[in-house]
């Protein structure tokens, strides 16, 4: 299976957040997406780590994005990241990213 960088915002469904993760302070990984105008189903959730850079005074790191790896209902693997800070002030909402993709034999581009 070869993986398929994408680099694309997703747009989250309204109502399908974790809400268990949210009442932690993370974010809260989204059940349903949609990208590329086509919905997608996060049926397993297979790995999540955080990217963290910097320090902060009383010498925490401040926790930059944090990553998913998923498994849709259809089959697909996708490596989905949340950016806590937006890339821009154009883009402050666009905070959930699809990173990459990969399916046997499927090629998106």
């Amino acid at each position: 299976m070869k993986e398929n960088f994408i680099g694309e915002q997703i747009k989250p469904i309204k109502g399908t957040f974790d809400t268990h993760a949210m009442a932690k302070g993370e974010p809260g990984l989204p059940k349903r997406f949609i990208w590329r105008d086509k919905e997608y189903e996060v049926q397993t959730l297979l790995e999540k780590w955080k990217e963290a850079s910097g320090r902060k005074k009383g010498g925490e790191l401040y926790v930059r994005k944090h990553w998913y790896r998923v498994e849709t209902r259809n089959g697909y693997i996708m490596k989905i990241y949340f950016e806590r800070k937006a890339k821009s002030k154009t883009q402050w909402k666009a905070r959930w990213w699809l990173y990459s993709i990969k399916q046997g034999g499927f090629n998106v581009r």
